[in-house]
C-alpha cells in the first residue's frame, strides 16, 4: 500500500492514529539516520501489523509519535527501497511461529532513512495462542549492510521488472531463495555469517 490512511483506534490504549500520506508524499532525503550502539528500537503489532506498542527510541527514529503510530499499520515506516519480497518471507516464518532475523531499511516521516538488524518473534497469550508479534531492532553492522545493499538493490530491480506486483514479489522471492541455494547456504545462516 502507497497511501497510508487509517484511524483506528487501538484497544490498549483509545489513542486514535492520524492519517499519514508520506509514502507518495514525501521524497526519500538521501540523508542516513545512525542508531546509537546502545539503542534498541522496540515495537508490537497484532496479527494484522497494526502497532499496539512502540518505545521512545522507534518515536525518535521514524519522526513519528505515538498518536500516529499506534493503530498504524508498521508498514508505515516501510522505505520503498525495501524489497517487499523480504516482508514476505518474514511474514511467511513468523506467523508459524519462527522467530526470524532481518537487516531491513525504514523510512522516516521526513524522508530519511535508517538500517536496522531486527528480531522479530512471535507474541502468545497464557493459552499458547498467537496473538501478535514483537520486534526488537538495534543497530547493524556497517559491513553486513554493505552486503545486503547490492543483494536488497537486485530483488528490488526484479520486483520493478514486473508489471503486477504480486508477480514481482514471487520473482523476487524465487531469486532471494536461488541466491542462499548458490551460496550452498540457508537463510538463518546467511543473516548470522553478516551479523558476525
Amino acid at each position: 500500500m502507497n497511501i497510508l490512511s487509517f484511524g483506528a483506534k487501538s484497544k490498549k490504549t483509545g489513542l486514535k492514529a492520524t492519517s499519514r500520506k508520506f509514502h507518495t508524499h514525501v521524497k526519500p532525503t538521501g540523508f542516513e539516520r545512525k542508531m546509537k550502539p546502545d539503542e534498541l528500537i522496540v515495537s508490537k503489532t497484532d496479527l494484522k501489523g497494526n502497532i499496539t506498542y512502540a518505545n521512545d527510541t522507534f518515536y525518535k527514529m521514524a519522526s513519528l509519535t505515538e498518536q500516529e503510530s499506534i493503530g498504524a499499520p508498521h508498514s508505515i515506516i516501510r522505505h520503498p527501497d525495501m524489497p517487499r519480497c523480504v516482508f514476505k518471507f518474514l511474514w511467511d516464518r513468523i506467523s508459524t511461529g519462527t522467530e526470524t532475523f532481518a537487516y531491513v531499511l525504514n523510512y522516516a516521516a521526513n524522508g530519511d532513512h535508517y538500517w536496522v538488524f531486527a528480531h522479530v518473534t512471535p507474541t502468545y497469550d497464557a493459552d499458547n495462542i498467537l496473538i501478535g508479534y514483537h520486534s526488537n531492532r538495534r543497530a547493524p553492522d556497517e559491513s553486513a549492510i554493505a552486503t545486503i545493499k547490492p543483494i536488497y538493490a537486485q530483488l528490488l530491480e526484479i520486483e520493478k521488472s514486473h508489471a503486477n506486483g504480486k508477480e514481482g514479489m514471487a520473482a523476487s522471492l524465487a531469486a532471494l531463495v536461488k541466491t542462499l541455494e548458490d551460496a550452498n547456504t540457508d537463510y538463518d545462516r546467511f543473516i548470522f555469517s553478516l551479523a558476525a
